[in-house]
C-alpha cells in the first residue's frame, strides 16, 4: 500500500506534496545525527551563527487536497512552504530548544529499542527539562515539529499512538502467535485498539460484513454493540470516542485496504463538530498533514443529516454553541468540504441548531438499528 501511495503521488495535479517517511530506527538516528552535525558545523564556522530550523508549515494556508487518479480517496497534504523555529526571536526561542530536546529523547528511545506514548514522553521531559515543557500540548506540537524537520513519521521516532478506539461486530482479529479474537463476542465493551501501529499492521483480519460503520460517540457504539446491530446489518462497528486518534484511523485505513469493497459509513452528530470528525477520518488533519495520506479513508456520511430532523422532536434540538461556530468557520474556510457538506453546514448555521444522535431515542432505545438500516437502503449502499 505504501508503494501504491507513493506511485499515486506522481499523478496528483499538485506536485508539491510533502510527506513523512516510515523509516527504520537506524535511518532516523542518522537523520538526527546529521541535523546535530550541521548545527555544530555552523557554530564552528569562521562566521558562527545559530541558524533557524526550517519546518514544513502546518497551517491551513499551506494545505491542499489531493486528487488521485488511481484511488477514490482524497486527503489533506502540506506543500513545500516553510516556517522556522529561531533561537534569536524571543517568542520562538523555547520552541527552538524544545525541538532539540525531543530529538535527543527520541534518539535515546531508538537506541534502547523502546516505544513510548506522547504522555510518557511528556512526563519524562517535564522532569528533565521543566523550564521548557509545562504542558502536553507543548510536547505534542514539538513532536510534529520534529516530524516536519526530519520528514519521518511519529512512529518512526519511537512514539506510539495512545488509542481510545474500540471495534465490535463481524470481524476476526489475530495478532501473530495469539488466539483469534471474535469481535462479535466482545460485548458492548468491544475490542480495544492497540496504540502499537506495527502490531496493527501485522493483524490478520477476516470478515463476512458488508459495511464498516464509524460511530462518533462511545455511548452510541455501546448501544449498537449491546443490541447486536452488526447481526441485523452485517457490519463492523468502530469508534474513537470523539475526534479520532491515529491508532483508530490507522486500523480503519488497514480495514479499508483489507476489505476494499466494504462501504465505510459514518454516524455522527448533526453539528459542526460531527462534520469535523467525519472530515478527519476522510481527509486527515492539517496538524498531521505530513502523515495524513497513511490514514485517509473514503468515508461516507450516513447520518445524522439535515433530512433526519423530521425524525427529531423540536425540544431535542439545541442551539449552536460558540465552539460550534468556531469549528464551522474553520470548515468553511478549508478546501476539503464537498458541496453537499457545505450545504449541510449552511443548514446548521441558518437554523442555528444542532442535533445529537441520542435524540433518535424518542422512537425507542431499539430504534438506532432500524434507522441505520433505513439510511443504508436510502443511500443505495445495499
Amino acid at each position: 500500500m505504501d508503494d501504491l501511495c507513493k506511485c499515486s503521488m506522481k499523478f496528483f495535479s499538485d506536485q508539491q506534496l510533502c510527506y513523512a517517511d516510515i523509516l527504520p530506527p537506524q535511518e532516523v538516528r542518522a537523520r538526527i545525527q546529521v541535523a546535530v552535525l550541521n548545527f555544530l558545523k555552523i557554530l564552528n564556522s569562521p562566521d558562527p551563527a545559530i541558524s533557524d530550523l526550517p519546518l514544513i508549515n502546518r497551517t491551513s494556508s499551506n494545505s491542499r487536497v489531493s486528487e488521485s487518479i488511481l484511488t477514490d480517496v482524497s486527503w489533506l497534504f502540506l506543500s513545500h512552504s516553510f516556517c522556522t523555529r529561531s533561537l534569536i526571536r524571543a517568542n520562538a526561542a523555547k520552541a527552538f530548544i524544545r525541538v532539540w530536546k525531543v530529538m535527543e529523547m527520541c534518539f535515546e528511545i531508538l537506541i534502547q529499542e523502546k516505544r513510548v506514548t506522547q504522555r510518557e514522553l511528556f512526563y519524562k521531559l517535564l522532569c528533565d527539562s521543566p523550564d521548557y515543557f509545562s504542558s502536553q500540548l507543548q510536547v505534542n506540537r514539538t513532536i510534529q515539529d520534529v516530524v516536519a524537520l526530519l520528514r519521518c513519521s511519529r512512529y518512526s521516532l519511537g512514539i506510539m499512538a495512545s488509542s481510545r478506539g474500540l471495534v465490535a461486530g463481524r470481524i476476526l482479529l489475530q495478532e501473530p502467535n495469539q488466539e483469534v479474537v471474535d469481535c462479535s463476542a466482545c460485548g458492548s465493551s468491544g475490542y480495544a485498539i492497540s496504540g502499537d501501529l506495527k502490531l496493527l499492521e501485522s493483524l490478520s483480519l477476516k470478515t463476512d460484513a458488508r459495511y464498516i460503520i464509524v460511530v462518533e460517540k462511545h455511548a452510541i457504539f455501546q448501544r449498537l454493540a449491546e443490541d447486536n446491530v452488526f447481526n441485523q446489518i452485517p457490519s463492523i462497528l468502530l469508534t474513537a470516542k470523539g475526534y479520532p486518534d491515529i491508532a483508530t484511523r490507522f486500523l480503519l485505513h488497514r480495514m479499508s485496504r483489507a476489505f476494499p469493497d466494504l462501504p465505510i459509513l459514518a454516524l455522527v452528530d448533526w453539528n459542526p463538530a460531527g462534520l469535523a470528525i467525519l472530515c478527519t477520518y476522510k481527509f486527515g488533519s492539517i496538524g498531521m498533514g505530513l502523515e495524513a495520506y497513511r490514514y485517509a479513508c473514503n468515508v461516507k456520511w450516513l447520518g445524522l443529516r439535515g433530512d433526519d430532523l423530521k425524525l427529531i422532536p423540536d425540544q431535542s434540538l439545541a442551539p449552536l454553541k460558540p465552539r460550534d461556530l468556531q469549528i464551522a468557520k474553520s470548515l468553511i474556510s478549508s478546501q476539503i468540504l464537498q458541496e453537499h457538506y457545505r450545504e449541510e453546514l449552511a443548514l446548521m448555521m441558518q437554523g442555528g441548531q444542532r442535533a445529537e444522535i441520542e435524540a433518535l431515542y424518542f422512537h425507542g432505545y431499539d430504534y438506532l438499528g432500524k434507522y441505520l438500516a433505513k439510511k443504508i437502503v436510502q443511500a443505495n449502499y445495499i
